[in-house]
């Protein structure tokens, strides 16, 4: 019941991260329009005094959509194109404005694109027909905003989400708490389990060495071992009481398969060994230095 009390609350938990995360994925972070009209405003102004009209009025500027925006003039006037690209990017990176934009000059009549150019901090700026000296004539200058992509992250919590209440469930006190009575049901029931080939087996101390199934058995506890454990138990077994050197050990424990090992490998083998074995006394590995072990019984 407790399990799944914790489940159903890490769930809701969960779910209660993802709609703030959603939430606030959402948040625009627009810049305010009253003040991007000022800007824009600003931007048309100080065009004309470049052109030395200091007399025309800006008109009204227009949203054609949610990131275009058309700064129009009541008057005709003539100017030199890198005035306007200099002062769109002064002006934008004073206020602090988008990053990356297109520009677009178009004719009043004809509404055709006399002069365009681009700043994008992904892809390059584009700033052609530099230097060009535009007529006198009527004139519309159009930003586009370019939208920032953002990471979208709602996908990722999705696939997050499952697996932090999958990673929670198996963390949990009460999983660990089920997962130790699952292990110690099956170690019972391996112990109660009779070995094949029982009669076959190496007495050491209290310890009893099934060869044929690569483990210990002792009262009513059964140790696995692995398949190196089992080689090097064996040798040791066919010794007792005698030094076994060390590149006997690696030579039919590693090298005979091919495997280049350390005398380092031999000294972790028997320190497994120690500890697999540490329940009897009477049974012991010496380091005998500079030679090998010595598997002493009694």
């Amino acid at each position: 019941m407790k399990k799944s009390f914790l489940l159903v609350g890490s769930s809701i938990m969960a779910i209660a991260i993802l709609i703030a995360a959603v939430a606030f994925s959402n948040k625009k972070n627009d810049i305010p329009a009253n003040h991007l009209e000022v800007v824009l405003r600003d931007i048309g102004h100080e065009l004309l005094l470049s052109a030395k009209d200091s007399s025309s009025r800006v008109l009204p500027v227009k949203k054609i959509n949610d990131h275009t925006y058309q700064i129009s003039f009541q008057n005709d006037f003539g100017f030199i194109s890198d005035s306007l690209i200099n002062l769109v990017q002064r002006t934008f990176q004073k206020n602090a404005l988008a990053k990356d934009y297109i520009v677009n000059l178009r004719n009043c009549k004809q509404n055709e694109t006399v002069f365009a150019f681009e700043i994008n901090s992904h892809t390059g700026d584009l700033t052609p027909c530099r230097g060009r000296k535009l007529d006198v004539g009527c004139y519309v200058i159009e930003i586009d905003l370019l939208k920032k992509e953002q990471f979208n992250f709602l996908w990722l919590l999705l696939l997050i989400i499952p697996l932090g209440v999958l990673v929670f469930y198996m963390i949990n006190p009460f999983r660990k708490k089920e997962v130790q009575e699952v292990q110690e049901e099956k170690e019972e029931e391996a112990a109660q389990e009779p070995i094949a080939g029982s009669n076959d087996y190496i007495p050491l101390g209290s310890f009893q060495f099934y060869t044929g199934n690569n483990v210990l058995k002792r009262e009513h506890a059964t140790i696995p071992l692995s398949e190196k454990e089992a080689k090097a138990l064996k040798i040791f077994a066919e010794n007792i009481n005698q030094i076994v050197a060390r590149e006997k050990l690696m030579k039919e424990i590693w090298e005979d398969e091919g495997i280049v090992v350390i005398s380092r490998n031999v000294d972790v083998l028997v320190s497994k060994l120690r500890k697999k074995l540490s329940d009897d006394d009477s049974v012991k590995f010496i380091n005998v230095h500079g030679k090998g072990y010595k598997f002493v019984i009694g």
